[in-house]
């Protein structure tokens, strides 16, 4: 799952006046601050948290910045390059930089890379990469052509792969495209020509990269609107020779095949990817995070100002240009999940047709599971389904016919008939397309609400909320809670947003109201006895889970207020909600969530209301506190204590048994270049 949060303006001055936007935002050496290169002569650098700029550097009339501002992380100095060839470093300290160093080189340069644990390096327009030291001894060198006439670089990018950098950059040439791998280890460099398969037509737009330890993950975005994976080999066993590597599809039209410009893509982590693009040919620039694990769209949002068709990740930040604007806009993401992934999606059918809903049958690990069956039982379900697809078929179509047009006691009668036949393999499906029949028709007539019907059907334990999402919003529009508290209890895969709103309906009923409804008391019926012999003052006993044992002496708050004062330290203590909204409350606590995503939906939790989140986090806390304290718990402490003990231990051990595997691969590489040779120099003073 991920989430992006509400973002905001880094620069109140337009930027990206050149034909190409910005030229690069690339990180300093503290976290939290950026350089800025705009397309023409500027260089800004910028806090992120304080959203403001910190310096700003110019060139002088007539020259040109030709690629990103980088820092040395090495000396914390900053580089630029302005018209091609000419570098210039300087500091903070310094203010015109005309007066800093500078340094013509003797070729083109097309980018210069500057990493964590490593000097500088920069890529020249033909191909050839050297470090920023040995350029600044000898600035005049010669710089050998390593790419051939007509091939031009399109993109690159670099990495530490063993505390060592590896260089990457693609270069196009006729409409072929080719992949170098920059090796400063070895100091080998390898060709790999991308075979675009079927999709040879196709323009690559955009490109992005992530490494592990035997690979690069080339991504890359084409005009087809599809994202493509290439693989890519960093240890060749060839590498003198140039080789092919085949890149394979990995997500289909996540952007509009129209777009010729304003897309864009960067891989955020193993299982995530963001992207900059109009989704539909005539909708407006979004950006979208999609799961490439299970190929879903997480989280997008509409950018109505347009973009440059540039985006830059640092962190958990996304840069891009939006309008004339430098944007920042945080993100989230988590670690991917089934249950996560399907939580997400949602099924929409089209008014006059009949298609098969995808459900999940939650009830796998009961027994219904398709993978706890054999061959042979899989042969005998399909002989007696066609017995059964006869009989079955009538009671359900009976009862899909009778929701379209009759009322909500005869639907209930011929639901308990259809409920009353013997369960087969796809009943989950079944149910779900009578949920979403009764929903349908709630809809469209506003009147018609089948409750009790609905809370047969969720009582079969097998919905869920990716099956039926219009469920539980029906259910807040008429607020009824005995639906909601059934919901909470039922299904594994409620978003946060809809759990929050849960939380505001819940804290804003009346108590009247609570008092009417039917509400599941299990969670607090185990202090329902004793509630009514115990008084306002007694403290002592142990709070369960968002409910005190007092509560029921709170409904007499009020008369007790008439007939004599009570002090701040009797209202601080006393509880501030009644049994059945205690019930609902642990409904919430109980569900599933994760913080992450929970945490910007309770902002916007009414102020009235906070009163009460705060004394359930009070309330939660001393819970967990006296049950520490209590002598039962001396014996689990001590396990605790023993395992996690035993833990770090094992970690550590592992991390000693990775450096020494780590020695024996450095050995084994060594071994199979041997034809290679290289000086180490050891400083031990």
């Amino acid at each position: 799952m991920a989430a992006l949060e509400e973002g905001f303006t880094l620069s109140a001055v337009p930027l990206g006046a050149g034909p190409h936007g910005l030229l690069g935002v690339e990180q300093s050496d503290k976290t939290d601050q950026f350089l800025v290169t705009d397309g023409g002569r500027t260089v800004i650098l910028y806090k992120v948290s304080d959203q403001k700029p910190l310096g700003s550097w110019s060139v002088k009339q007539g020259q040109v910045i030709t690629c990103p501002a980088v820092c040395n992380f090495q000396t914390g100095e900053y580089i630029v390059v302005h018209d091609n060839k000419v570098l210039r470093i300087w500091s903070n300290e310094d203010v015109n930089l005309d007066k800093v160093f500078k340094a013509t080189l003797s070729a083109e340069i097309y980018r210069i890379h500057s990493i964590q644990g490593t000097e500088p390096l920069v890529l020249f327009k033909e191909g050839a990469v050297r470090g920023l030291e040995a350029l600044l001894a000898e600035p005049q060198q010669k710089i050998e052509t390593v790419i051939s006439d007509e091939e031009v670089i399109k993109w690159t990018k670099i990495f530490m792969v063993y505390k060592h950098p590896v260089l990457i950059f693609i270069t196009e040439k006729h409409g072929d495209y080719f992949a170098y791998i920059q090796m400063f280890n070895s100091r080998t460099l390898s060709k790999y020509t991308l075979v675009l398969g079927q999709e040879e037509k196709s323009v690559i737009q955009g490109f992005s990269a992530s490494v592990d330890r035997k690979f690069i993950s080339l991504m890359t975005l084409s005009s087809d609107g599809c994202i493509y994976e290439t693989l890519i080999p960093i240890h060749p066993r060839e590498p003198e020779k140039s080789q092919r590597v085949v890149r394979s599809l990995l997500l289909k039209t996540v952007v509009s095949g129209n777009a010729r410009s304003g897309v864009a893509l960067t891989v955020l982590d193993h299982d995530h990817i963001a992207v900059l693009g109009p989704p539909l040919p005539a909708s407006k620039e979004c950006l979208s995070i999609w799961n490439t694990k299970f190929q879903t769209l997480q989280t997008s949002r509409e950018l109505p100002q347009g973009t440059s068709g540039q985006l830059w990740y640092y962190g958990e930040n996304l840069f891009m240009l939006h309008g004339k604007f430098l944007t920042v806009i945080p993100y989230k993401c988590e670690v991917s999940s089934l249950a996560g992934a399907l939580g997400k999606l949602k099924h929409s059918q089209d008014p006059g047709t009949q298609t098969v809903p995808h459900f999940v049958n939650w009830e796998t690990s009961r027994g219904y599971g398709l993978g706890s069956q054999n061959s042979e039982q899989s042969k005998r379900i399909l002989r007696r389904r066609k017995i059964e697809v006869s009989v079955q078929p009538s009671a359900s179509k009976q009862l899909l016919s009778a929701i379209k047009k009759d009322s909500e006691k005869h639907i209930e009668v011929e639901l308990c008939k259809f409920l009353a036949i013997k369960r087969t393999p796809d009943f989950h499906t079944i149910i779900g397309d009578i949920v979403l029949e009764l929903l349908g028709r709630h809809k469209a007539e506003p009147s018609f609400y089948p409750r009790n019907s609905l809370m047969q059907l969720i009582q079969t334990h097998v919905l869920s909320y990716s099956l039926c999402p219009g469920l539980m919003e029906a259910a807040l529009e008429k607020a009824d809670v005995q639906m909601l508290q059934l919901c909470l209890r039922q299904f594994p895969d409620i978003p946060e947003s809809v759990t929050c709103a849960c939380l505001k309906i819940f804290l804003s009923i009346s108590d009247d109201s609570l008092q009417e409804a039917e509400i599941n008391m299990e969670s607090v019926s185990d202090y329902s006895d004793s509630v009514q012999e115990e008084k306002m003052e007694e403290q002592t006993e142990i709070l369960h889970n968002g409910f005190n044992p007092e509560e029921e002496n709170c409904g007499n708050c009020d008369r007790e207020l008439n007939e004599k004062p009570q002090d701040t330290a009797e209202e601080t203590t006393s509880c501030p909600v009644i049994p059945k909204r205690a019930a609902l409350l642990n409904a919430i606590l109980h569900s599933a969530y994760s913080e992450m995503f929970l945490l910007p939906h309770l902002k916007d939790i009414p102020a009235q209301h906070v009163t009460i989140m705060d004394w359930i986090c009070l309330l939660l806390d001393a819970n967990f506190t006296v049950v520490v304290m209590i002598p039962e718990a001396k014996r689990l402490l001590l396990s605790l204590y023993k395992f996690v003990k035993s833990q770090i231990c094992i970690c550590s051990e592992l991390n000693k048994i990775e450096v020494s595997f780590r020695e024996l691969q450095k050995l084994n590489q060594e071994k199979n270049n041997r034809e290679l040779y290289s000086i180490e120099v050891l400083e031990l003073f």
